[in-house]
């Protein structure tokens, strides 16, 4: 049974920043582009990030700049770290697994993490 485990949520002020890990388990981790994927209120989830297996990353206009991904296959873990945060980039956040860094949809998905920025 796949699983993965979002962390690292929280409230911040804008400014700030956060750590979001995503522990996986049960897949062949290597194998999986890792992507981080946010949905604020009333509004689609959208793609901030994502990692190949052999790292290579893609990210969301938005972010560029600020937010860093980043795995350690060894330890099934993907991360996100986000700095500079803005009242905006307020929502839940979900870590999933997808074969390809620039297409397709996730195979895999958390339960999500919720990131708050204050203003």
């Amino acid at each position: 049974q796949v699983q993965l485990v979002e962390s690292g949520g929280g409230l911040v002020q804008a400014g700030g920043s956060l750590r979001l890990s995503c522990a996986a388990s049960g897949l062949t981790f290597g194998s999986y582009a890792m992507a981080w994927y946010r949905q604020a209120p009333g509004k689609e989830r959208e793609l901030v990030a994502a990692i190949s297996g052999g790292g290579s990353t893609n990210y969301a206009d938005s972010v560029k700049g600020r937010f860093t991904i980043s795995r350690d296959n060894a330890k099934n873990t993907s991360y996100l770290q986000m700095n500079i945060l803005k009242p905006e980039d307020t929502a839940v956040y979900y870590c999933a697994a997808r074969r390809r860094l620039y297409s397709g949809s996730p195979e895999y998905w958390g339960q999500g993490t919720q990131v708050t920025v204050s203003s």
